[in-house]
């Protein structure tokens, strides 16, 4: 097991900035530690600081541990889906006596799960068809490309990877498995070659990207679990804290979008001549719109070219009446 990091934490200097901003003498809750590069820049320009780390793979928290264990005590992992964010907070208050100053998504698959060929996740190398964030989950890629009917599949791509052809790809993808079960990614990319019209292939990138992106989704549950986590996270962070989410794609994008332009705006009638404290605002928008890697970051860091960061900050607590974490509590 190595220490060395894999990948470039994308966007790292804007991030720390960030989630800084409010102080550095309590909490900072990475809720996708990956490897841990974020949170080891964190942990090492800011002394006082404590950092928690979810992760549902255990082996990434694993080797973010070694590399976070100059740390001590002021690292705390946690193996769990970061939708149980607000049990992780309550659980850091309790222990250090400390605000929850900041909380970081970096959504998406990470890179070193994209790095590792057995797990499943690229189209461009042959591996299993597992896909599985977590390895001690129930479901894969391979169980779901079984037993799923052609309508839940092409529903899965039309709505996770706003795939065109998702009923064609899906009906060849039943029809060949009448032949026997599909296990390996290669298999799946030759179907979506087959699927999808010559004249189409030659735009948009790789032909099988948003097939796998829809699957990789479903499998880990993805969306559902940032609508839930949102809420949670916002709900979880001090007066004065600030939320800071990365996302790769236009679905989560649109979710974090919705979730941090709720919460920043009134939701007194317009007429209103004065607002009353539990209808104004809050969260800030720290980030005017989504923040892009620069081109060169871009250049050098090729993962960081789609990324969309949103930044908010927490004005005062959320009002029993427009608390969405209590829909999932």
């Amino acid at each position: 097991m190595t220490t060395q990091p894999r990948h470039i934490p994308v966007m790292l200097e804007r991030c720390v900035d960030l989630l800084t901003s409010g102080g550095s003498d309590g909490v900072v809750i990475d809720a996708t530690l990956g490897l841990g590069g974020h949170a080891e820049a964190l942990l090492t320009r800011f002394p006082n600081l404590q950092l928690a780390g979810i992760d549902r793979d255990e082996n990434a928290l694993a080797l973010a541990g070694e590399r976070l264990a100059s740390a001590g005590e002021r690292f705390t992992p946690f193996h769990t889906t970061y939708d149980e964010i607000d049990v992780v907070a309550e659980q850091m208050r309790e222990r250090t006596g400390r605000p929850i100053l900041g909380i970081l998504m970096d959504l998406g698959v990470s890179s070193m799960q994209l790095d590792e060929e057995s797990r499943g996740f690229s189209y461009a190398r042959s591996a299993p068809l597992d896909m599985r964030m977590d390895p001690s989950a129930p479901l894969t890629a391979k169980q779901l490309l079984a037993e799923a009917s052609v309508g839940e599949l092409t529903r899965i791509l039309r709505s996770y990877g706003e795939e065109k052809f998702a009923n064609r790809i899906a009906a060849r993808i039943v029809k060949q498995r009448e032949s026997g079960p599909l296990t390996t990614t290669d298999e799946l990319v030759e179907i979506i070659y087959d699927a999808i019209p010559h004249s189409s292939r030659r735009t948009g990138g790789h032909p099988a990207k948003r097939t796998f992106q829809a699957l990789r989704i479903a499998v880990n549950d993805e969306l559902v679990i940032l609508a839930e986590a949102l809420p949670r996270a916002i709900d979880a962070l001090d007066v004065g804290g600030t939320l800071v989410v990365m996302s790769y794609q236009s679905l989560e994008d649109r979710i974090v979008k919705q979730s941090f332009a709720a919460g920043a705006t009134s939701s007194a009638p317009v007429d209103l001549p004065v607002i009353p404290e539990a209808d104004q605002p809050y969260l800030e928008l720290v980030t005017r719109g989504a923040l892009r890697a620069s081109d060169a970051e871009a250049e050098d860091n090729p993962r960081a070219k789609p990324v969309r960061l949103r930044a908010a900050r927490k004005l005062r607590p959320v009002p029993a009446h427009r608390n969405p974490a209590r829909r999932y509590s």
